[in-house]
C-alpha cells in the first residue's frame, strides 16, 4: 500500500499543548509544532509513503514556525519524496505572506484560479495608548533599562520614541531580507525580482503564475487528479495525525530503556510557582521548569538536555530559579542547549543564556536583555467615577505599589534602584554565559529586541535552526548516537497525578496545574487592571514588540 499524506496549515499551530491530561485531551484535534516535525521525519523514513499534500492558505503560523516546518519538508523531500503545496488564496486582498514563504518549500505550488498571492512584505505597529490614559486620568508611572526596553511605551507614549522606531524598522528590515532571500532562493528569482513582486502585490493567480511564483493553477479537484496517478497506483491518503498513531508505538518500543536527550519545554510568560494556563495564556512557572532539570540531572539515562524556550519573559525571580538550574545541570556534566521558538525574549532570553549553545530560527525575536518597573495610578480615575478610597498604613512604604498614591522621592529612587540591579545582573550573567565583555553586552542589550538572524551576528545566538538542530548538537556534545531518542524529562501518569507527591523531588509535585488564581500573576492583584490597560501582566522581564507581518 502507497500513502500519501495530507495536512491542513490554514488552522492554528501551537507551540505546545502542556502535559496536564485534560489539556492534552482537549487538544487532540490542534497542530503542535513539534509533532508535525517528528511525524515528517518519520514519513521521509517509510517506504509506503510517497508524498505529502498540504493545504496552507489563510494561516496564523509565525514566520518562525514556518521557517520551522520548511526545515521539515525540506528533509522530508531530500528523502526522495514528493512534497505539494495548494491554496484557495494566499491572502484574500490580504496579507499572505507567511503562508506563502512556507509553500515555497514545497515542491509544487497550486493556486486555484481565484485567488492571489498576498505577499506583502513586513511590517511593525505600536499601539500608544497615553492619550486615553490621560482622558480617564490614570497616570503611568514606570522606568525603564534602558532605552529600548520598549515593553510599556506604549503607556508612556504617544509614538515611538527614537530608540523604539529605531529597533523596530530593524525588526521589519530583517524580516523582510528574510522574506526575500527566501522566496529568490526557491523559486529561482533574483532579489531584485522578488522586491518588484512584493511591491505589486497582491497578485492575482494569472500574474502569480506568469512571474513564476506558483507552479500551476487548478482548483482541489485538479490538485488530486494531478497526484493520484504519479506513482502509479492511486495512493491511500491519511491525515498525518492518524499516520502519527501508527508510528509512535514502534518508537516508543524502541527507544524505552536506551540512552536519551531530554526535552523540556518553557512555553509562555514565565513566572513563578507551576506551570498552567490561564486567560493570559500559557504560563511557565519556575517550579516545573526547575523540577524538570532537577529530574534530567538525577536521572541515569539522560545524557544531555534540549531546552525549549518560547516565552516573552515575565517574572526575574522566576527568570533567575531556571537560569540557576540550567547551570547545575551543566555542572552535573549534562549539556543544555537552548532551542528558541517564536520568541525568547527579556526573561525568556535569561533562561537561556547559560546554555552551552543557543539555536534560533532567523526570525525569532530575542535579546530585550533589559528590565522594566513601575505601576499605573489610578485615583484621578475613581475620582471621576465617584468612588473614593482611604488606605490606612504602618510602615513608610507600605503604599509604595498602591495604585491609589504615585511615588514618594524616596520610593522612586528605591524602584530605580531595583531597576539597576536587576539590569546589572541581567548584563553581568549574558557576558559570563556568552563569554563577552560587559560593554560589548550593554551595547546589544538595553532592552533591544532582535530577530534571530541579527542576534546571531551579535554573539547572542550560536545556530540558526529549529528543534532537530538542537537535538543533533545535543547528541554530538553528549557522545550519543544520531539515532539517540529525544524524550521528555518528566512525564507524570494520570494515575500518578492521582496520588499526593511524597516531598518535593517527586515529579508530581510541580506537575503543571490547570486553571489560574489572579493573585498568582506576576503583577499580583492589579493583573486585570493591567491587562484591560495593555500592560504586560506577566512581569518586569517582558518583552514587547510590534506585532511583525
Amino acid at each position: 500500500m502507497t500513502i500519501l499524506l495530507e495536512l491542513d496549515l490554514t488552522g492554528e499551530l501551537v507551540e505546545d499543548i502542556g502535559s496536564h491530561p485534560i489539556e492534552r485531551m482537549l487538544a487532540r484535534r490542534r497542530l503542535v509544532l513539534r509533532t508535525l516535525v517528528d511525524r515528517l521525519a518519520d514519513a521521509a523514513k517509510d517506504p509506503d509513503v510517497v508524498g505529502l499534500l498540504v493545504k496552507v492558505g489563510a494561516t496564523s503560523i509565525s514566520l518562525a514556525q514556518g521557517q520551522e516546518l520548511s526545515d521539515a519538508v525540506e528533509r522530508f523531500r531530500a528523502s526522495g519524496k514528493d512534497a505539494i503545496a495548494w491554496a484557495e488564496t494566499f491572502g484574500e486582498l490580504g496579507r499572505g505572506t507567511t503562508a506563502y514563504v512556507l509553500a515555497t518549500s514545497f515542491g509544487e505550488v497550486w493556486l486555484q484560479p481565484s485567488g492571489s498571492v498576498g505577499l506583502m512584505g513586513a511590517s511593525a505597529t505600536g499601539v500608544f495608548v497615553r492619550g486615553a490614559l490621560d482622558r480617564a486620568h490614570v497616570e503611568p508611572l514606570f522606568a525603564q533599562r534602558h532605552e529600548y526596553k520598549s515593553a510599556v511605551d506604549s503607556l508612556l507614549r504617544t509614538e515611538f520614541s527614537e530608540a523604539h522606531r529605531e529597533a523596530t524598522e530593524r525588526l521589519a528590515a530583517s524580516t523582510y531580507e528574510q522574506i526575500v532571500s527566501t522566496v529568490a532562493e526557491r523559486r529561482r528569482l533574483s532579489e531584485d525580482r522578488v522586491r518588484e513582486l512584493i511591491d505589486r502585490a497582491p497578485i492575482s493567480a494569472v500574474e502569480a503564475h506568469e512571474a513564476g511564483l506558483v507552479d500551476h493553477l487548478g482548483y482541489r479537484d485538479a490538485v488530486r487528479a494531478a497526484v493520484d496517478h504519479r506513482w502509479g497506483e492511486k495512493p491511500t491518503l491519511l491525515y498525518l495525525s492518524r499516520y502519527r498513531r501508527r508510528w509512535d508505538r514502534v518508537r516508543r518500543a524502541r527507544h524505552a530503556r536506551r540512552p536519551a536527550v531530554a526535552l523540556i519545554q518553557a512555553s509562555g510568560a514565565i513566572r513563578t510557582g507551576r506551570s498552567r494556563r490561564g486567560p493570559f495564556g500559557q504560563a511557565a512557572g519556575a517550579d516545573t521548569v526547575a523540577a524538570a532539570f532537577r529530574s534530567a540531572v538525577r536521572d541515569e539515562r539522560t545524557r544531555a538536555i534540549v531546552f525549549r524556550v518560547n516565552s516573552p519573559g515575565g517574572s526575574y525571580v522566576a527568570s533567575d530559579t531556571i537560569w540557576h538550574e540550567v547551570c547545575l545541570a551543566r555542572e552535573a556534566g549534562k549539556p543544555v542547549v537552548v532551542s528558541m521558538g517564536d520568541v525568547a525574549g527579556s526573561g525568556g532570553y535569561f533562561v537561556a543564556m547559560a546554555a552551552d549553545v543557543i539555536v534560533a530560527q532567523p526570525a525569532t525575536l530575542t535579546g530585550s536583555i533589559g528590565v522594566f518597573g513601575g505601576k499605573l495610578q489610578a485615583s484621578g480615575l475613581l475620582e471621576q467615577l465617584g468612588v473614593r478610597v482611604e488606605s490606612l498604613a504602618r510602615g513608610r512604604q507600605a503604599l509604595m505599589f498602591s495604585s491609589q498614591t504615585g511615588f514618594s522621592e524616596e520610593e522612586w529612587v528605591k524602584l530605580n534602584e531595583w531597576l539597576d540591579l536587576v539590569y546589572d545582573d541581567f548584563t553581568d550573567k549574558v557576558a559570563a554565559g556568552r563569554a563577552m565583555t560587559r560593554d560589548a553586552v550593554h551595547e546589544v542589550a538595553r532592552g533591544r529586541v532582535w530577530t534571530g538572524a541579527d542576534a546571531a551576528e551579535r554573539g547572542l545566538v550560536d545556530e540558526l535552526g529549529g528543534l532537530r538542530r538542537a537535538v543533533e548538537i545535543a547528541r554530538e556534545r553528549s557522545g550519543l548516537p544520531p539515532d539517540a531518542p529525544l524524550r521528555p524529562a518528566v512525564a507524570v501518569s494520570p494515575v500518578q497525578r492521582l496520588r499526593r507527591p511524597r516531598n518535593s523531588d517527586d515529579p508530581t509535585a510541580f506537575a503543571q496545574a490547570r486553571g489560574w488564581n489572579a493573585q498568582l500573576w506576576e503583577w499580583g492583584g492589579h493583573a486585570q487592571l493591567a491587562a484591560a490597560l495593555g500592560l504586560p501582566a506577566a512581569g518586569p522581564l517582558i518583552m514587547r514588540a510590534g506585532p511583525l507581518r
